[in-house]
């Protein structure tokens, strides 16, 4: 069981850090896009700014997808836990009725 968790933990952090670097790679790019482009700088500032929103809202995108994600798999794990504790208890409790007998 332990090592189920470990596995999951390792995924969440393997998903946001390639999520992490797929964001910085395309900020990057844009930008270095935007300062080579041969244009005036107003349009150049107002490119940068509408690719600012547009990543913004992107990344507010990507992490609550990553949220629900999360959110989704810690009821999972919470039902499968719960449903283990009743098993438990279950054979604790005919453990007490064998013993008692």
């Amino acid at each position: 069981m332990e090592l189920q968790s470990e596995f999951r933990t390792n995924n969440v952090n393997n998903v946001m850090g390639l999520l992490g670097g797929l964001l910085v790679g395309a900020l990057a790019g844009s930008v270095a896009m935007l300062l080579f482009a041969p244009q005036s700088g107003q349009k150049t500032r107002d490119l940068i700014k509408q690719k600012s929103i547009e990543l913004r809202n992107l990344t507010t995108d990507t992490v609550e997808d990553a949220i629900a994600q999360t959110r989704q798999k810690a009821n999972q794990i919470k039902g499968i836990v719960q449903d283990q504790v009743k098993t438990l208890h279950k054979n604790g409790e005919e453990v007490m009725d064998v013993i008692e007998s």
